[in-house]
């Protein structure tokens, strides 16, 4: 049986963090690290769509990753998201995570071009060769992908034993419930899209892999407890107030990613450098919105997390 036990919880998508020179920060890198670990979540994904991989070069997510390892040291679980749009490089990637000792490796599917499952199967499984000693987390994201996780690939990727979960970001939760019976008890199942946290979790998911979780943790964090203990009533209050959070949050012109950096440099005093190009940075009219959105968090946490 695995240890299912390190990924039932509230892991947070980490954010890229940059210097002044647009750069990779380890040392914001290290002090978002230390925010999160304060905090209590259970673990952190890393290079993944909220820290911005795609834009970033395969050296930089190295950099990102080595300065996380050095903060978290076995502390809480980390899951190393390596898919890049060629093999090699995400093979490349998922044997530097293992060498610095990740709980599981991930992957997304490779984008742009539509591959058949067979090819898929075989891209997924390349990357999981490379880390022999490590676990692999299917990243089910068709709304950004292109291609959806269908059930005869999944139970192509049941027959490597080192797949031990999967990151479920489509919209339906049903999906949710069908890969947790495939995969069976020991197989773990996470909730993406956050704002139906308390769905998935009552559907059967396992945790939660989230990327608005960083800009309101304690909101998360209470919304799980209250799941666990059965109080779905209490959760769903949460879960409203949340949901309202990140539809003002993506009212602004600016990215999610940048409008977030910037509520949590207001509220925590933590630096991140805004977002990479050609992600659009805060635009005129954008401060207001994201002083609202603290506002509202502040609200919800006042209510919520006494």
């Amino acid at each position: 049986m695995r240890n299912i036990a390190k990924y039932q919880g509230i892991i947070p998508a980490f954010y890229a963090c940059y210097g002044e020179d647009g750069s990779v920060s380890a040392e914001r890198t290290q002090a978002w690290a230390e925010y999160l670990l304060k905090k209590g979540v259970k673990g952190v994904y890393v290079c993944g769509s909220s820290g911005e991989c795609i834009y970033q070069t395969v050296e930089e997510r190295e950099r990102t990753l080595e300065a996380v390892m050095e903060v978290v040291k076995g502390k809480m679980t980390v899951i190393a998201h390596c898919a890049c749009n060629n093999t090699a490089e995400s093979c490349r990637l998922a044997a530097h995570a293992q060498s610095l000792g990740v709980d599981a490796v991930a992957a997304i599917p490779p984008i742009y071009f539509h591959l058949p499952d067979h090819a898929i199967a075989q891209y997924w499984n390349d990357i999981s060769a490379a880390a022999p000693d490590t676990e692999f987390i299917i990243y089910n994201i068709p709304q950004l992908a292109g291609v959806a996780l269908t059930m005869p690939l999944f139970k192509e990727m049941l027959k490597n034993p080192r797949v031990a979960g999967v990151k479920n970001s489509s919209m339906p939760t049903v999906d949710i419930q069908m890969f947790k019976m495939e995969g069976g008890e020991d197989f773990a199942v996470f909730n993406g899209p956050d704002e139906q946290l308390v769905a998935g979790l009552a559907i059967g998911a396992d945790g939660a892999i989230g990327g608005t979780f960083g800009v309101m943790v304690d909101l998360f964090l209470k919304l799980f407890s209250l799941c666990k203990e059965g109080d779905f009533a209490a959760a769903r209050k949460i879960q409203n107030d949340v949901d309202a959070i990140i539809y003002a949050m993506c009212a602004c012109k600016g990215n999610l990613y940048a409008v977030m950096k910037e509520i949590i440099k207001r509220r925590e005093g933590l630096e991140f450098g805004g977002a990479r190009k050609p992600l659009p940075g805060l635009a005129e009219g954008d401060l207001e919105k994201v002083e609202n959105c603290i506002a509202m968090i502040d609200r919800a946490v006042g209510t919520h997390c006494k």
